[in-house]
């Protein structure tokens, strides 16, 4: 499994403090109802150890990994408990290299040039960025990826609903970590349902999904273009006539020939294609890999789901 690119596809990583035990599952299935089946579990209490060895045995889909680790022992005790892949807040070389010699991923702490090219030095090509929004947020991890293309970074600290995607759009980022869907009061209360409901509304936003059209199933382009001006004559819509397809507006297209679809399809943006597809896939959905397209860096930017809904092809389409 390649680690960093599953915490990629999950896009943000709830950071969690545990002090009871016994939270640990019922925190972890809240996470995961909630659409985000990944926690970071900070080495910042007695019951750390313990928490992640309950999680990864009971739910071994869930991706655990540890943070706040300081020393090799603890790296130890993270990786026997069943951890993937340990956080470090400051770059320590003993805790990197310990790490590495493990086989176990590390993303040691960087907020600044020196840091960022130790971790080049010791082969990483990804380093947490923290504190985040203290460190100068955005603008400095874009000023640091200028000079260092190979680096990727996972912010954490100060990261919240109302900036997460101003991180997430920039490609250089691989994941947010974040507490705002996992604040101890909820814990420690037990609210996990609220937990849940946050955690739901964060992977909503990110992923943005908005419906932006139709597609309509004609015979012909004779077909296609007397409905598409019908529907603009009746609603005030511009015309617009393509090779292969007449739209109506933005919301409507009438094509020429039959498509997927047994009537037409739907067409669903998101501001991330691969952690779209990635989060619907975890639900079990199928993806035709045949309809895929990517952009120049390889990215995801459009792909119809297998099977239909009432007779409609759907596909998710990167957002404009």
């Amino acid at each position: 499994m390649d680690i960093i690119k599953e915490l990629h596809n999950y896009g943000l990583v709830p950071v969690i403090k545990i002090t009871d035990v016994n939270n640990a599952l019922p925190l972890a299935k809240a996470l995961a109802d909630g659409g985000l089946n990944c926690a970071e579990i900070t080495f910042r209490t007695a019951c750390a150890k313990e928490a992640i060895a309950k999680i990864t045995k009971e739910m071994p889909d869930m991706l655990v990994g540890a943070g706040t680790v300081l020393t090799p022992e603890q790296a130890d005790e993270a990786i026997e408990a069943g951890s993937k892949f340990i956080v470090s807040p400051g770059f320590n070389p003993r805790v990197v290299k310990h790490c590495l010699e493990k086989g176990v991923p590390v993303l040691p702490g960087c907020a600044t040039p020196s840091e960022v090219e130790q971790a080049i030095e010791m082969g990483l090509k990804a380093v947490k960025f923290f504190p985040a929004e203290a460190a100068g947020g955005i603008n400095m991890i874009k000023s640091m990826a200028a000079p260092y293309q190979q680096v990727q970074f996972m912010p954490t600290g100060g990261i919240n609903e109302d900036n997460m995607l101003d991180y997430l759009s920039f490609g250089k980022i691989i994941a947010c970590g974040g507490s705002f869907m996992v604040k101890d009061a909820l814990i420690d209360a037990g609210n996990f349902e609220e937990i849940t409901r946050l955690t739901r509304n964060a992977v909503m936003k990110m992923l943005g999904f908005k419906l932006v059209h139709v597609g309509i199933n004609c015979e012909n382009d004779k077909e296609a273009q007397a409905g598409a001006r019908l529907i603009c004559a009746m609603f005030g819509l511009e015309c617009k006539v393509g090779n292969s397809s007449t739209f109506a507006g933005t919301e409507f297209e009438f094509m020429h020939t039959k498509y997927l679809g047994t009537h037409g399809h739907i067409a669903i943006a998101t501001n991330f294609p691969d952690r779209a597809r990635a989060y619907l896939e975890r639900m079990g959905i199928e993806f035709n890999e045949d309809t895929a397209k990517y952009d120049a860096k390889g990215n995801l930017t459009i792909c119809y789901l297998k099977g239909e809904v009432c007779g409609f092809a759907i596909h998710i389409v990167k957002k404009k």
